[in-house]
């Protein structure tokens, strides 16, 4: 079970056990190299920790539980989660400024303590098999558990082909589950809270410790004086580099993903102020000159006097490096997105870095989506419908593509106009647009049908969800759905763990976060210009040109790179080669598909999306089939690379 992960912290691999539990250890030595070994004892072995991730206030906090009266016999971040333990129980993670997820055992209450951090950046997964249970970083790790029964399910599998990812606490597999993030959990408890998330196993007493929560909509709408502007910008200006500041704690050479984007720019502006002209900045080139930003990166590392070392990719690295990406991701993927950014964090391991700050995270919470501004003009829109002048505004929403005609933008944008105060309005114009569940077989769409994925995910929200404004509504299902269950792990998480590197996301920083809630939307998305209160608080970090620069989702090249010698193999063993698992597929549609990929007419952002999609799909089943077994004879550790520690 550690092997099998061994790529999340190759530097270490550590064990500890009694009677009752097993905790397991793959580390990567960032803070205190020499004593912070794992699994952890404090408190003459009362308590026992498994811990992924990083407290990025743990020097505040060593201070802090030092004047209590507890004493520290190293100088990790492990141990003061341990004593945080000790001194506050399992609210501890409410002083933790951090991401993390970690496995205690408290031998004095016999229990297992299990924690996630706020927005889901590190995985934290569990299954029941027999009468154990069974808790790892990634799933692969449960499925290696002897005599473990761990199955894609048809039902999961057709939720990720529609809504990108499963809400939590949701797997593609049965009976595997997510810690939800900003949740605790507890085995033994007498009786379980109210807000447990349904579906955890019944062993598992789980609760919401934060969320996400935004103004009431009175409030969000509220125009600022000059003055008022001028002074949350400077908080929010303060908030960021508090947070940029503490990210860069560690004992091991930090550096910073500079991708030419507006966030990215600011992070590696606020980090080399911290550098005497030695930041390393990396960044992505692509073959492809229709997704390159090369030059952005360029102009921003010059600003700032940043080392920058980019890793160029072509079409031929993207469609052999796609085949690893599943097996990382443990679950479909709809874009083609974390194969670059595999390749990136395999560039910044060999170059000897263990940490990367990055600009995730900005977007959800500075308002900088197309999706945003998609709700602020159908609201605007709806109050006139008939209005031929107001939908004219969606074609000032794509500056970075080929504007759709005006005539479907109304008609896509157009529909339910009547409906928009429902609660998952802001999401459904993405869902029908990249659905590709249509490839799965009928009873995988019956299972899905019988979910109620979408009552589920209504059931979920917060009391006061309705209260917000439409974008703050937006930003929470953003935030809880699509930022923690995609982007943080596929294109986060998973693609810089994979190879040993660990990101770390100053725009998630909690306190920041709250402070940006209370900013009025009114002032996050000034008209139609997204972040606009994050660039008045920046506007002397990044040269003009960075700062008026249209928003660029990060992109990467789609089907046609599999066009090359090592994608047709790819394709054909997958999507044409007799094999397990065709039961959960229609096999002609599937087919079809690729016949319409080999006359190069997927031309839609849909078709490719389907593409991805159901290749990404067949990869995994294989990865977690036929495959695994190989797979973890070769990852298992032997007996003599495994550190048993003792109280």
């Amino acid at each position: 079970m550690i092997g099998v992960i061994r790529h999340r912290g190759p530097d270490e691999f550590g064990a500890w056990r009694n009677d009752r539990v097993f905790l397991g250890h793959a580390r990567l030595q960032i803070i205190d190299p020499q004593g912070g070994g794992q699994p952890l004892a404090c408190a003459e072995g009362r308590c026992h920790i498994t811990y992924n991730g990083e407290i990025f206030n743990y020097i505040e906090l060593t201070r802090q539980l030092a004047d209590l009266g507890h004493v520290f016999r190293t100088q990790s971040d492990t141990e003061v989660v341990v004593r945080a333990y000790l001194e506050w129980g399992p609210r501890c993670v409410d002083h933790f400024n951090g991401q993390f997820a970690f496995a205690l055992w408290d031998d004095r209450k016999q229990s297992l303590f299990l924690a996630r951090d706020r927005f889901g950046i590190c995985p934290l997964f569990v299954t029941v098999q027999g009468d154990t249970l069974l808790f790892a970083s990634e799933i692969k790790s449960l499925k290696a558990y002897p005599g473990a029964v761990v199955e894609l399910d048809a039902a999961a599998f057709a939720e990720v082909l529609t809504y990108w990812a499963n809400p939590a606490p949701g797997t593609v597999f049965k009976n595997v589950y997510q810690l939800p993030p900003g949740h605790i959990a507890t085995t033994g408890a007498a009786q379980r809270h109210r807000d447990n998330p349904g579906g955890l196993p019944a062993c598992l007493d789980a609760v919401r410790y934060w969320s996400p929560s935004f103004l009431p909509a009175e409030s969000d709408h509220r125009q600022l004086t000059a003055k008022e502007r001028a002074r949350m910008a400077g908080g929010l200006r303060e908030k960021l580099e508090n947070a940029v500041s503490i990210r860069l704690r560690a004992d091991v050479p930090v550096g910073t993903y500079l991708s030419g984007g507006l966030d990215s720019s600011v992070v590696t502006a606020l980090a080399a102020r911290h550098h005497a002209g030695d930041l390393r900045a990396f960044g992505l080139g692509f073959a492809d000159t229709d997704f390159d930003e090369r030059s952005w990166q360029q102009m921003m590392s010059e600003h700032v006097s940043a080392d920058l070392d980019t890793v160029v990719v072509g079409e031929a690295d993207l469609a052999e490096g796609f085949g690893a990406v599943p097996w990382h991701a443990e679950s479909p993927l709809p874009r083609s997105a974390p194969t670059p950014l595999l390749a990136l964090s395999r560039h910044v391991h060999d170059n000897n870095f263990k940490v990367v700050l990055t600009g995730e995270g900005a977007d959800e919470v500075l308002v900088g989506y197309n999706l945003f501004r998609e709700v602020k003009v159908r609201h605007f829109w709806s109050r006139q419908p008939d209005s031929l002048r107001r939908p004219r505004l969606l074609t000032r929403l794509y500056p970075h593509t080929e504007k759709p005609p005006l005539d479907f933008l109304r008609r896509f944008y157009g529909k339910d106009l009547d409906k928009l105060d429902e609660p998952l309005s802001s999401h459904r114009p993405r869902w029908r647009n990249t659905s590709a569940a249509g490839f799965l077989c009928p009873e995988a769409l019956e299972s899905l049908a019988a979910a109620g994925v979408e009552q589920r995910i209504e059931d979920d929200l917060p009391a006061e969800f309705q209260s917000w404004s439409p974008i703050s509504r937006a930003q929470y299902l953003e935030m809880t759905l699509f930022m923690s269950g995609y982007l943080l792990s596929s294109q986060g998480d998973r693609m810089l763990m994979a190879n040993s590197v660990e990101g770390r996301f100053p725009f998630l920083d909690h306190e920041l976060v709250e402070f940006a809630a209370g900013i009025p939307t009114a002032v996050k998305l000034q008209s139609l210009v997204e972040k606009a209160a994050l660039k008045s608080a920046v506007k002397d970090l990044v040269p003009a040109a960075i700062l008026d620069r249209p928003k660029y989702p990060f992109r990467a090249p789609g089907n046609k790179v599999f066009l090359t010698p090592a994608g047709e193999g790819l394709v054909t063993e997958n999507l044409l080669e007799d094999g397990a698992g065709w039961d959960l597929w229609q096999r002609s549609k599937v087919t079809a598909l690729v016949d319409k990929w080999r006359s190069d007419r997927l031309a839609s952002a849909r078709d490719d999306l389907s593409f991805l999609t159901v290749l990404s799909g067949r990869i995994l089943q294989a990865d977690f089939g036929q495959k695994f077994e190989q797979r973890v004879a070769v990852l298992a550790l032997q007996p003599e690379q495994i550190m048993w520690r003792t109280d």
